[in-house]
């Protein structure tokens, strides 16, 4: 579908590697890129707000902190820092804290509900690779990662422990010939868990978007493989779902995967790839265990010029898609 010209934000030297919207003040959107900084957008004014220099490395993740969105994280090289937006806007660049636990890249730095605890995943062996990594709001000590070595994990990690190991490396459903490495996770809010249930999306590289059920899985014995097939199902035995290439998915390795904040919060996921394209998916139809010949679930394609590092979107009726692409330009895209 050809879709009208986005709204382009500049404020980047380098490629732009994530996005992150407010949930407290629509149209607030951040930015990172390779050039170590991150930028600051009001969408409803012209040009950027402000910049912040957060070091020479490339910023590769940013979150709020959650009931706090004045307090920003971001991740560069193995290092994690903090920002009081107050002290920003006064002209100062110090961080509040910076964390340097992790032994490699920090790939994603996520909050969790309570504000009382940050997960982040990196390149380490620490755990298996990890390059994406969500806590699992429900769960309040838990938290489920993905690696590049196929395989998805959730943690108890009051006690350090795996409660659950998904493996995808065997999976042979999808279409390109990339391994089904996992890189991106996303999980639905307390708000959306009534319309959407327990589950979890998965990016994978090998094209393909799955829909997992967490307690399902939770209540299965011992290791699971990847699915195979696409079916649905929301009982306690749900079957995952498995957004591929026959039910017009991507021809290439998923980068990002998100639900959506604007209109009925959740109703769609969206996923953009390697394949150049952002696909909105409709949630609601994909978890509909009456719709065996899984018609329409495919709600919106969009055709870019580049491959997508990363996307969010906000409560906006307009200008409510944000898209991270390989250059140093965010594109804004109204959704309706």
């Amino acid at each position: 579908m050809a879709m009208a010209e986005p709204r382009k934000l500049r404020g980047h030297k380098a490629t732009a590697t994530c996005c992150i919207s407010s949930r407290d003040r629509p149209g607030l959107v951040v930015t990172s890129g390779e050039d170590g900084c991150v930028c600051w957008f009001d969408l409803r004014c012209k040009d950027v707000q402000f910049t912040i220099d957060v070091g020479t490395e490339p910023v590769s993740s940013l979150c709020f902190k959650t009931g706090n969105e004045d307090i920003l994280y971001a991740s560069h090289g193995n290092e994690i820092k903090s920002f009081d937006v107050h002290m920003l806007s006064a002209g100062s660049w110090k961080p509040l804290e910076s964390y340097s636990y992790n032994k490699d890249e920090v790939n994603q730095v996520v909050c969790n509900g309570r504000s009382s605890f940050l997960a982040s995943a990196d390149d380490s062996g620490d755990v298996k690779i990890c390059s994406s990594v969500q806590f699992i709001p429900w769960r309040p000590w838990e938290v489920i990662t993905g690696g590049l070595d196929a395989k998805l994990v959730l943690w108890d990690f009051s006690k350090g422990r795996s409660q659950k190991i998904i493996d995808f490396s065997s999976d042979n459903s999808g279409q390109c010939l990339n391994p089904a490495f996992v890189h991106s996770i996303a999980v639905p809010e307390m708000d959306m868990v009534g319309k959407l249930d327990k589950i979890c999306a998965v990016a994978r590289g090998d094209g393909i978007v799955d829909l997992i059920n967490i307690e399902s899985e939770l209540s299965r014995k011992g290791a699971s493989k990847g699915c195979g097939s696409s079916s649905s199902s929301r009982n306690n035995v749900a079957k995952r779902v498995c957004l591929d290439y026959s039910v017009g998915g991507h021809k290439a390795a998923v980068s990002c995967v998100a639900f959506s904040q604007f209109q009925e919060k959740g109703r769609f996921l969206i996923s953009g790839g390697n394949d150049k394209t952002v696909k909105i998916w409709d949630c609601v139809r994909c978890l509909d265990s009456d719709n065996n010949d899984n018609r329409d679930l495919l709600h919106l394609n969009i055709d870019l010029s580049k491959k997508v590092n990363w996307l969010c979107t906000n409560q906006s009726d307009s200008e409510n898609l944000v898209v991270c692409d390989t250059t140093r330009v965010v594109k804004v895209y109204s959704i309706s």
